[in-house]
């Protein structure tokens, strides 16, 4: 994977009889408020096209992009630049003991209007490399390769992992280990950024670490200009909609292209706490910044090479206990039973054996639909280290279908383990393998369990929570390579599936 800084053709004049060299470009600061980056857009398999997307201000531009891939021969028109306005008012100052404030702090400042600019990169070579570069007002002044979305018949690599842009030097290390693992696309497993969603987190500890121009263990890596990056919603980037306090929050649904044809939760669904009714101004500049993503692009499926992904909103303010909910799920996994694979990924696990956040189990009722789908592996993130379940089969005591809610607490049931699972003959597991991996760069938590194997739950096959790490991921045919490394890059866990 290449990563390229922005172009700067230099030409020449002769003037009263000397060379002169005309002037470079503005620096790449003055011309994006945040450098391009790649999204799959509303394109559940699609394998010929990807979204770029970038950031400026409102000064008036041409903008236009334009992609070359190895059958073409000169650079070609991409889409039409589409863009939308996208602001927030100034906050309220946050007042101790009210609302849960723990001390005073400032109200926070307004984002002044900004442009999200998206473009379709169309025509393209399933797998294949190609190349795109932006133009502003005739002049090409960035440039980035990628790879175009594979297609069931070529082998993939993804690494994935969760709880990551909270400033600390562990997320650029595991962000330069992404870069160096080379992956087709990267899959965040919530909890984007922290601490609540907002804009102005995205500016300070997404994009500048994982669309940094140098790529080191110090400053991250220019992944995001390459490699999509797709997540689904944590609870800091969904579940905190204080729009009084923080006018900039849910930019997960502003800054992000992803597909838009996962359920739309009715009414029943959905806590009030957590309906937008559009009346405030935060709110009001929210939706026209948002349209049409809010709120159905926080569920979503899409294809990559052999496998099918369904992407779930896990936040409890979902009843994923509601009928209608439910059946959209059976038949989204109903629908992809020609995929090879099939992958779950939420916030919340509902498997796991660290003390922190042990009781948030209202995903567990959901693993019959699992079963019942062939899905192969749940991915997900919250718990800060890793884990991984012995394959395993779920019969929750929980509520049926119909019921008025989802039990948010712990939720008993019985299991059956597959204890023999491994990388010989029994390479083809009996059961869901559930993966934690909310190593991703925030604080670890329970790092004394690591050597405390009387501490997991009995499905734990495997508990890493003394390192910050990310899960690389091989797909090639019927085969399955997972491997689990630290942030320096040394491997903490692996295991093979066969079919």
């Amino acid at each position: 994977m290449r990563y390229s800084k922005p172009f700067l053709p230099v030409g020449t004049a002769l003037l009263c009889g000397t060379l002169l060299l005309s002037f470079p470009p503005p620096p790449e600061q003055d011309l994006f408020l945040e450098k391009p980056y790649l999204q799959i857009g509303d394109a559940p398999a699609a394998t010929d096209s990807m979204m770029v997307l970038w950031q400026t201000d409102e000064t008036p531009a041409d903008w236009k992009v334009e992609v070359r891939t190895a059958k073409d021969r000169s650079w070609r028109a991409a889409g039409q630049p589409i863009s939308q306005v996208v602001s927030a008012p100034a906050g309220q100052p946050a007042v101790a003991g009210k609302n849960g404030a723990k001390k005073d702090a400032p109200a926070p400042p307004a984002i002044d209007p900004h442009l999200v600019y998206r473009a379709r990169l169309a025509s393209l070579v399933p797998g294949g490399e190609f190349q795109y570069r932006l133009l502003k007002n005739g002049k090409p002044v960035f440039d980035a390769t990628g790879h175009a979305r594979k297609n069931q018949r070529q082998p993939f690599r993804f690494v994935l992992f969760g709880d990551c842009a909270q400033g600390t030097p562990s997320q650029n290390a595991v962000a330069y280990q992404a870069y160096l693992a080379k992956p087709d696309f990267l899959f965040i497993t919530g909890d984007i950024v922290y601490g609540s969603g907002r804009i102005s987190e995205y500016r300070t500890r997404f994009f500048p670490v994982y669309n940094s121009d140098e790529p080191s263990a110090a400053n991250g890596a220019p992944l995001l200009r390459s490699v999509p990056f797709i997540a689904a919603p944590g609870n800091h980037d969904t579940a905190l909609a204080n729009f009084q306090r923080f006018p900039d929050a849910l930019a997960y649904f502003l800054y992000w292209d992803q597909p838009l044809n996962g359920p739309v939760p009715p009414a029943g669904a959905v806590k009030a706490t957590h309906v937008l009714t559009g009346t405030s101004e935060a709110e009001a500049a929210f939706r026209a910044g948002a349209r049409p993503r809010y709120p159905q692009m926080a569920n979503f499926s899409f294809d990559y090479g052999n496998s099918h992904w369904t992407v779930l909103d896990a936040n409890t303010y979902i009843d994923w206990n509601n009928p209608s909910l439910r059946e959209w799920l059976r038949k989204d996994l109903a629908a992809a039973q020609s995929a090879t694979w099939r992958f779950v990924a939420f916030h919340q696990p509902g498997f796991n054996s660290s003390k922190e956040h042990f009781s948030e189990q209202q995903m567990r009722p959901l693993s019959p639909i699992f079963e019942a789908g062939h899905v192969d592996v749940v991915f997900a993130g919250h718990v800060h280290n890793y884990q991984r379940s012995f394959p395993l089969e779920f019969v929750p005591k929980a509520q049926p279908d119909g019921a008025s809610a989802v039990p948010k607490g712990e939720v008993a049931g019985d299991w059956k383990l597959d204890k023999e699972f491994g990388d010989g003959e029994h390479a083809k597991p009996r059961g869901v393998v559930y993966i934690v991996s909310g190593a991703g760069g925030a604080e670890l938590y329970n790092p004394e369990q690591q050597t405390d194997p009387a501490s997991w739950q009995p499905f734990t096959s495997k508990f890493i929570s003394q390192v910050h790490s990310l899960s690389v991921v091989d797909i090639e045919g019927k085969t399955l390579h997972f491997k689990q490394l630290s942030e320096t890059g040394e491997p903490v866990d692996s295991f093979r599936i066969a079919k």
